[in-house]
């Protein structure tokens, strides 16, 4: 005989489905619409829910962005722990990038959801209030040396450039290369970002 669930504990499971529904809704609008062209009611209908339901969740559409953004970075592909634990730190980082941005594969939502809704100073400023603490933070406890969050800071200019130009303005000499060579041309680059300044 089966054992029915605890109301409390059914309810807990309700509210997290219930959240995640939101979560994945806004993800996939803020990655196709940016922070300004995402409304909450087209959020909410995609989730299943009200629109008062996110505010219950969420607070408001800034509290819902910021969640949004941070969800986005939960599974890091570059700055991924396995990237992380190699000895050919920039080597790894290069890969990863060239990877990701391989023609045919689609831009990143995180990427996408930056790109997207750079015209907004409130995304703007949710957006760097969460890079910092997750993947400037990442880069920077990775980086040996003096100015290691200045260097962080570049890395991931780095990144969100080679990504712009090779995924969304699709540069030719970028998009044509063979990937081994931008892995090549990238490794010192980097390397020069994240390795000890030499005395």
């Amino acid at each position: 005989m089966m054992k029915s669930v605890p109301p409390l504990r059914g309810r807990a499971a309700q509210a997290d489905a219930t959240r995640a529904a939101i979560l994945a809704s806004a993800r996939k609008a803020f990655a196709e619409h940016g922070y300004e062209g995402a409304g909450l009611r087209g959020i909410a209908e995609g989730a299943g829910v009200t629109a008062m339901m996110i505010g219950r969740y969420f607070g408001s559409k800034e509290g819902l962005f910021g969640e949004v953004v941070t969800d986005t970075m939960r599974d890091p592909i570059i700055l991924s722990e396995g990237n992380l634990r190699r000895a050919d730190l920039a080597h790894a980082f290069a890969e990863a990038l060239v990877g990701v941005t391989a023609q045919g594969r689609t831009p990143l939502d995180g990427f996408l959801i930056l790109f997207r809704s750079t015209t907004s100073a409130t995304a703007a400023r949710i957006a760097r209030e969460r890079i910092a603490q997750v993947h400037h933070a990442t880069a920077a406890t990775a980086i040996a040396g003096d100015h290691a969050s200045e260097r962080a800071a570049l890395f991931l200019a780095l990144v969100a450039g080679v990504q712009m130009m090779r995924q969304m303005l699709e540069l030719k000499p970028l998009t044509q290369a063979d990937p081994a060579l931008l892995v090549e041309l990238l490794t010192p680059v980097i390397s020069s970002l994240i390795a000890p300044s030499r005395p």
